[in-house]
């Protein structure tokens, strides 16, 4: 038997589809399950044992349109799949789906048109489940017993990487942290992570700062900004120079990570890092937060808020009160607790 699972949404989209490949993986162990991901993604689930092969699509690249879409599809119709499994709801993942003419089509039910791209649909329920309960939703069809907690396996060179790299400091306490995002209005004030260095710094923790492809400026502003005098030998910027594995595995080994809703976020808490979230135009309530006893998500009771599903580029309001009211002494109450120092 021969599976395909498709998400190729954001990195967090992704890492949050895994207990809908390990479900996939009990029922059918002797199957080959292939994920395709968004280009650049792949390496992160390389090591992941479950797949016979991760997959990357070039959405915004080579295969992008719908003539991309149709060559895409086309190929899949020649790979001899059994079963094709789709969370995304765009029209083009829809039909990809459709001119891949897999025999059995699971998607969601809306948008309405996919009722003619998939030969089972699903509600998606929204409002009533957590993403990765929705997710899991798409094995209805086939009556599976859901595995609903996630298990990222990384590759031996990362985790040699990171193990080699955290050898080399003390036994003080680590904080991460992730200042970018791909939405500016998930963007906690840079000033207000460069207090938390402060902070930290002060507390006796090391800090180390992460940022992905175009997020260096941004880190370095907010080292920047640190007032502590042991900035050069506390803090250390690391903004671009980890691979995905890399970034998932330095992660793994902090005592807290603090950040955004963002993609490396769900690269934390799925590997048990405890998580302070700072959500802002984003809610809770929509389903993709950080979980765990460990992880805490700190946002602001606003009557603007959520005001979308990704969070705008601006501020529909124009004062993004949503992050500027949740101060760095507020946050840094959560994230001293977790490395387990003293503050104020």
């Amino acid at each position: 038997m021969k599976i395909g699972i498709w998400n190729t949404a954001f990195l967090g989209d992704a890492i949050l589809t895994l207990p809908l490949i390990h479900t996939l993986a009990r029922a059918y162990p002797d199957a080959d399950l292939h994920f395709y991901v968004r280009k650049g993604v792949e390496p992160l689930f390389a090591a992941q044992p479950e797949l016979a092969a991760v997959h990357g699509f070039a959405k915004r690249g080579k295969q992008k349109g719908l003539s991309g879409a149709y060559a895409m599809g086309r190929d899949l119709s020649r790979q001899g799949f059994d079963l094709w499994i789709s969370p995304h709801t765009s029209l083009r993942s829809g039909l990809i789906a459709r001119w891949s003419s897999i025999p059995r089509r699971i998607g969601y039910n809306r948008p309405r048109f996919n009722s003619f791209f998939y030969t089972h649909t699903v509600d998606r329920a929204f409002a009533r489940f957590d993403e990765i309960e929705r997710l899991l939703r798409l094995t209805g069809p086939l009556d599976l017993t859901p595995v609903h907690e996630p298990t990222l396996v990384l590759p031996d060179k990362a985790l040699a990487n990171a193990a080699a790299y955290f050898h080399a400091m003390d036994d003080a306490p680590v904080l991460g942290i992730h200042p970018g995002s791909t939405w500016p209005t998930k963007q906690w004030p840079e000033a207000y992570f460069s207090r938390v260095i402060d902070l930290a710094v002060e507390a006796g923790a090391r800090v180390l700062v992460f940022g992905g492809p175009g997020e260096e400026d941004v880190a370095a502003r907010v080292v920047a900004g640190a007032q502590t005098p042991h900035k050069h030998d506390r803090v250390a910027d690391l903004s671009g120079h980890l691979s995905l594995p890399e970034l998932a595995a330095w992660l793994k080994r902090l005592n807290c990570y603090l950040t955004g809703d963002s993609g490396p976020m769900h690269l934390a808490w799925v590997q048990g890092t405890p998580v302070t979230a700072i959500f802002g135009p984003t809610v809770k309530d929509l389903g993709f937060f950080p979980r765990g006893e460990r992880s805490t998500v700190i946002e602001t009771s606003l009557d603007c808020r959520p005001c979308s599903l990704h969070g705008p580029k601006q501020c529909p309001q124009g004062h993004h009160r949503c992050m500027r009211d949740l101060s760095p002494e507020h946050v840094f109450n959560d994230v001293a607790a977790k490395l387990d120092v003293t503050h104020g």
